[in-house]
C-alpha cells in the first residue's frame, strides 16, 4: 500500500492525538475542533482496517497497532522537521552576508548607508563583526572584510574602495579660539593609534619646533572624536569617520592643510572560493556607493 498525499492530514492528526492520548488536547495544538481530530482518526482507521485507539468515556488509549503506527509517524515527522529546519537554515545562510570591519568605519560610514541597501535588497540580511583583530576566511568566518591598510595583501582578492584624508577638529568652543595651525599646537591633543598622526600633520602645516601635548590616546578613532567633541582637546580626524560629528555640529574643522591618508579602505575576500551571490551583491553595492560619493565631492 502506497502512502497517498491525502493521507497526510489524517496521519498528522493521529500523531498529535497519540502523543496527547487526548483528542481535545490534540485539537488545541492543531487549532481544530475535537470532532475534526476524531474524524481524521476514524478516516485513517477505516482506510487501514484496524483500530488505532481504544475509546473510553473520558480518554483514549493506543492499541498495539496504534502504538506501532504512532512510533513510525512520530519518527518520520521528526525527521521531516529536521530536514525542513536545515533547508530553512541553508536558505537563510545563502541570503546572509557576514562582514568583518573596523568599528569606526562601521559606525560612521557603513551603518548610515545600510538602510539604502536594505531597501534595495530586503531579502539579504547583514551580520557585521567589528571584534575580529585578524580576519580569518575559514569555515564560519566572514564572507568579506573591509580593511584599512596600504593595499592588496597576499592571498585574498582585493578591491580598492576609497581613500581618506586627515584634518584637525575640535568642539565649537575650542574651535572658536583657533585662528591658525600654530594655535592648534598650543592645545591639548587627542590621538588614536593610527600610524599617521599629529607629527605628520604639523610637518605638512609647516609648524616646527612646537612642543606637542598629546594628552589623551584612544585605541578607536570614534572614541578619539567623541573625546574631542566632549572638549578634551583637538583630534586629528579621518574624513570618512568624522563626517557624522561635523554634520551634527559637535565638531568643527580647524585651520590647516588636509593631509592625504597613506592608508585606504579595501574590500577583501578569499581568492580560493567564489563569493556567494548575496555577498557579491553587497560588494557591488559597496563599490557603487563609494564611487558615487567620490563623484559628489
Amino acid at each position: 500500500m502506497s502512502l497517498r498525499p491525502d493521507w497526510l492530514p489524517a496521519l498528522s492528526a493521529f500523531e498529535v492525538a497519540a502523543r496527547h492520548q487526548n483528542f481535545a488536547h490534540a485539537a488545541e495544538e492543531l487549532h481544530l475542533t475535537a470532532s475534526a481530530v476524531s474524524h481524521h482518526v476514524r478516516k485513517l482507521e477505516n482506510r487501514l482496517g484496524v483500530s488505532l485507539f481504544q475509546r473510553h468515556a473520558r480518554e483514549v488509549t493506543l492499541t498495539a497497532e496504534g502504538r506501532r503506527l504512532a512510533d513510525a509517524a512520530g519518527s518520520a515527522l521528526t525527521d521531516m522537521e529536521v530536514v525542513l529546519r536545515d533547508l530553512r537554515s541553508a536558505r537563510e545562510d545563502r541570503e546572509r552576508v557576514r562582514i568583518s570591519t573596523l568599528h569606526s568605519l562601521n559606525h560612521a560610514w557603513l551603518l548610515p548607508r545600510l538602510p539604502a541597501f536594505a531597501a534595495l535588497y530586503p531579502r539579504i540580511s547583514i551580520a557585521i563583526d567589528t571584534e575580529i583583530a585578524l580576519t580569518r576566511f575559514d569555515d564560519g568566518g566572514p564572507d568579506l572584510a573591509i580593511h584599512h591598510g596600504p593595499g592588496h595583501s597576499t592571498g585574498p582578492s582585493s578591491h580598492h574602495m576609497m581613500d581618506d584624508a586627515l584634518f584637525p577638529v575640535a568642539n565649537p568652543d575650542i574651535a572658536s579660539r583657533v585662528s591658525t595651525a600654530s594655535d592648534i599646537a598650543t592645545l591639548p591633543l587627542v590621538s588614536d593609534l593610527a600610524r599617521q598622526g599629529w607629527h605628520d600633520w604639523f610637518r605638512a602645516a609647516e609648524v616646527r619646533g612646537a612642543q606637542l601635548d598629546v594628552r589623551h590616546t584612544f585605541s578607536d578613532s570614534t572614541d578619539a572624536l567623541e573625546a574631542a567633541a566632549c572638549g578634551l582637546g583637538a583630534a586629528l580626524a579621518r574624513e570618512k569617520i568624522a563626517t557624522p560629528w561635523i554634520d551634527n555640529g559637535r565638531l568643527r574643522r580647524l585651520p590647516g592643510p588636509v593631509l592625504p591618508a597613506r592608508w585606504s579602505y579595501h574590500i577583501v575576500y578569499p581568492s580560493h572560493r567564489r563569493l556567494r551571490p548575496a555577498a557579491q551583491v553587497f560588494v557591488d553595492w559597496l563599490l557603487a556607493a563609494s564611487a558615487e560619493e567620490r563623484t559628489r565631492r
